[in-house]
């Protein structure tokens, strides 16, 4: 059965709160959900920072385990130039788990070159 408007957003919104609550919790207190912003959204959970203190934006997901990478990683890298940060990722539901450390994270390599400290050219994916 599908999903309706409001149920879809209130699911989004319960894993937005999930990941926030589970990153704070594991990395900084300061990490939380981030108020929608329409046009210039920056992402969804703020406060998240690399080893060298940029800004990492991160956009949740929660398509009931399906997953739509294309169109995810372009709206996280839009995110990723309106907030400035130095990278963007998708942080997607995996069917099966309410576990959210065992949750994925979706990037492209110039992501993760990013992530781990080298220079690589931001793109869209």
């Amino acid at each position: 059965m599908p999903r309706s408007r409001a149920t879809a957003k209130a699911a989004g919104a319960s894993f937005e709160r999930l990941i926030a609550d589970h990153l704070a919790k594991v990395l900084d207190d300061r990490i939380d959900r981030r108020v929608k912003t329409g046009a210039a959204d920056k992402g969804d959970i703020g406060g998240v920072r690399d080893r060298d203190g940029r800004r990492v934006v991160l956009e949740c997901k929660d398509y009931g385990g399906r997953l739509q990478p294309p169109e995810w990683l372009r709206e996280a890298h839009t995110e990723r130039d309106n907030d400035g940060a130095a990278v963007g990722v998708v942080v997607a539901k995996r069917r099966g788990t309410t576990d959210p450390g065992a949750q994925y994270v979706l990037m492209t390599v110039n992501d993760l070159v990013q992530l781990l400290g080298g220079t690589s050219p931001k793109e869209d994916a």
